[in-house]
This record gives structure tokens, sequence and C-alpha cells, in this order.
């Protein structure tokens, strides 16, 4: 039977462990990370095991620190997204340090799937319902090109310490994705949000009851096969003035699929709210946060129980 799986993409840890990064900011009370509540949700909602993506030389401290600790909870295995894994005939640019970006990071999950999947951000907070949601879609009765979204609404996403990036989702009449527009500089207002121009002054309001995409995706085995023939597309449309910055994005690759009538993307609305540590001074609101969750009984005071 396959075996439905949570990729979590924590390539982007900091090159070392310790105070200040914040994928590992404690924010429970007995030291739980964002991702302790993320594995929780997911394996109440039925997920079988979890992939980490991580940079190999991170996979000594990041075992000793998460993920000897999470494997007592659940099935855990891991792979590397690494800068220079590029398809036959590629060469890693000069001077390119960085990786590729998410679309090169589930790429790195090839020959670690074995059924359908979804995809997270480390350091951010989703909620139950957004787990259950996705993991339901999943092994339901679904085509070969439909895959599925958590949307999650502005007013829940927005920060109270400065603007912030998030994917403007555009829906059919269905509830499906026709558009994702990547919005910079979004900020929460009086009213409810709104966009900031290059010079701080508001631009224009948004709808703060919309829905946004926060990277949570849910897709079957067979898009890897899709990225595999985009990325090389991607690599092919590079130009020198590029190269060294340019990333292959799951939000773009999606849009681009969407448009060429090559998948459907169902979304799945969430009332949770969503955290993040956009900027250091979140990190008291988040930690309120999860202790009013706590209170409410959505989670139990000692998550793990060892």
């Amino acid at each position: 039977m396959e075996k439905t799986t949570l990729v979590i993409m924590a390539a982007g840890i900091g090159s070392r462990f310790g105070q200040g990064i914040k994928q590992l900011t404690s924010f429970g009370p007995n030291g739980e990370i964002i991702m302790d509540y993320s594995i929780y949700d997911a394996k109440k909602a039925g997920f079988d095991r979890v992939l980490f993506v991580i940079r190999k030389d991170l996979e000594e401290d990041f075992r000793e620190i998460i993920g000897n600790r999470i494997g007592k909870q659940i099935e855990v295995d891991y792979t590397f997204q690494e800068v220079s894994d590029l398809p036959e005939g590629f060469a890693l640019p000069e001077g390119r340090k960085k990786p590729w970006g998410t679309g090169q990071a589930i790429l790195a999950c090839r020959g670690h799937l074995d059924g359908p999947f979804a995809v997270i951000n480390a350091d951010d907070y989703y909620g139950p319902s957004a787990f259950a949601s996705v993991h339901d879609y999943l092994i339901g009765e679904i085509d070969e090109q439909d895959m599925c979204m958590s949307g999650f609404i502005l007013k829940n996403t927005l920060s109270d310490n400065g603007g912030v990036t998030r994917g403007i989702c555009r829906l059919d009449e269905n509830g499906s994705l026709i558009g994702i527009d990547e919005t910079k500089h979004i900020i929460k207002t009086a009213t409810g949000a709104a966009v900031l121009d290059k010079d701080g002054d508001m631009e224009r309001p948004l709808d703060a009851e919309g829905l946004v995409s926060m990277n949570f995706w849910g897709f079957q085995k067979s898009f890897l096969d899709t990225l595999d023939e985009m990325f090389v597309e991607f690599l092919d449309g590079l130009t020198p003035e590029n190269e060294l910055s340019e990333e292959f994005l799951l939000p773009t690759i999606v849009d681009r699929l969407i448009n060429g009538k090559r998948a459907r993307v169902k979304v799945l609305p969430t009332e949770d709210t969503w955290f993040g540590v956009t900027y250091h001074e979140d990190v008291p609101t988040v930690r309120e946060s999860i202790a009013k969750l706590i209170e409410d009984g959505v989670y139990p005071s000692k998550l793990w129980e060892s």
C-alpha cells in the first residue's frame, strides 16, 4: 500500500545550529519548535511518514537535534538538496552558491517517495485543519493531473511587525486555482490589508478575506516527472545576467502548469491562523499563540510522550 509522506523543506536552515536559527526557536512549553507542531498535526491527520529535505553538511546536527527525536514518533527519512545537483548536460555556473529553490528541493525527493505527498516549509505553522484536508484529498479518487493547495485567509497570515510577501490566489467558480499573484509588501491595516509601493506609501487595499498560498501543497508521485522536464527548461532559459540568482519555485511552476492546461489545483480553504517568524519581533506573538492553542485544548502541554 502506498504511504502518504509529509515533505518538510528544511535546506534553508543556517549553516550552523544554535541561537538565532529561526527554524529551531523554541515556541512550546517543553522546547517544541514549529516543526514539532507540523509533524504532530500531520501524524494525527493520517500521514505515514516524514521526509526532511536538508543540506548534506547539516545531516549529523539535524539528526541529533530534530530527526532522532521525531523518529520515535513517526517514520522518518532524509534527502539532500545541493546546488550542484543538476540534470545531465548542465554545469554549475561559476559563483552560484544558493540552491535552486523549492522546485529543486522536491526533485531531491526522487527515490524517497512511493505515493502521494504534501510539501511544507520548515519554519511555518499551518494548523490541524490544513493537514487534515490535504491528506484527505490525496487519498481520495483524483486524476493524474490533480493536485491541491491549502488556502489561508489573508488576514490570518499577516504580521504586526512589517510587510510580508504572499501568493494571492485567483479561483474559478469551482474553487480551483487559476493563478497566483506573488505580492510583496502586504501590511495589516485598520480595515484589513493593503500593498505598499516602493516608497512605503499605501498603493491599494486588498481583500483581507481572500485566500493566499503559504507553500502548503499536495502532489502525486507523478509530479516528479513533470518537475524533471520543467527543471531542464528552466536551466535552458538562464542567462549570464540571472544564472546566479534565479530560482525554480513551486508557485511559478504550478502557475505554468495551470496556464498550460497540464494541472488542476484544488484550493482547500482553512480558517486556521498561520504563524511564522518573518521578523524577530514575531517570536513573542507566536509563543503566545501556541500557549493559547494549548489552553484551548488543540495541543497537549507536552506534545510528545517519550
